[in-house]
């Protein structure tokens, strides 16, 4: 008896592993070039520029996304709801923590460089030059700024969220995704 639980028990760990990887298998692969990126207006982040390749990110599934940003662009003091993982793709993406954007309190992220930011941690952004990030992780997802008057998506003269936007100062990132303007084809 013991040794049938012992080969029972073996077996079941030893196939837990594939388990994973069949389902793995099952989902497309999805390849992408920078060529093949589609870029679209951010209304939250008026000049910045979009790219989601996986998403949409304000649903319950994995996102990704580029972020391009021009040269002197600012983030004011915003946090997200799920945790944020940023990878610099090209530029310096220069990284501050706290209620107010402060350039003394950053630090410079060069291309290859990692940020890991935990739900509704408090951080702001600004570039010196072109700078392009992608952003991954589990939605939903969106961007809320500490301060509402920041939030451009608030000001009469301000791109309009159109459906983007959800009562209360949040903007859902990833709606043009829904649409599938954004997103590469499968």
């Amino acid at each position: 008896m013991k040794r049938a639980f012992a080969v029972a028990f073996t077996t079941l760990i030893l196939a837990c592993p594939l388990i994973p990887l069949a389902a793995a298998q099952t989902a497309p692969h999805v390849l992408v070039t920078p060529e093949a990126l589609k870029w679209s207006d951010v209304p939250s982040l008026p000049g910045a520029k979009i790219a989601v390749i996986e998403g949409p990110p304000s649903e319950a599934v994995p996102f990704t996304f580029r972020l391009k940003l021009p040269a002197s662009y600012q983030i004011a003091p915003h946090w997200h709801p799920a945790i944020e993982h940023v990878t610099v793709i090209s530029g310096t993406f220069n990284l501050g923590m706290g209620d107010k954007l402060d350039k003394s309190k950053t630090t410079p992220l060069k291309a290859g460089s990692v940020a890991i930011m935990q739900p509704k941690m408090n951080h702001f952004a600004w570039t010196k030059g072109e700078t392009v990030v992608q952003v991954h992780g589990v939605g939903p997802w969106a961007l809320t700024y500490v301060n509402a008057a920041d939030d451009p998506t608030k000001k009469g003269d301000a791109m309009k969220a159109g459906d983007a936007m959800k009562k209360g100062d949040t903007m859902k990132m990833g709606d043009a995704a829904k649409k599938g303007d954004a997103a590469p084809k499968k």
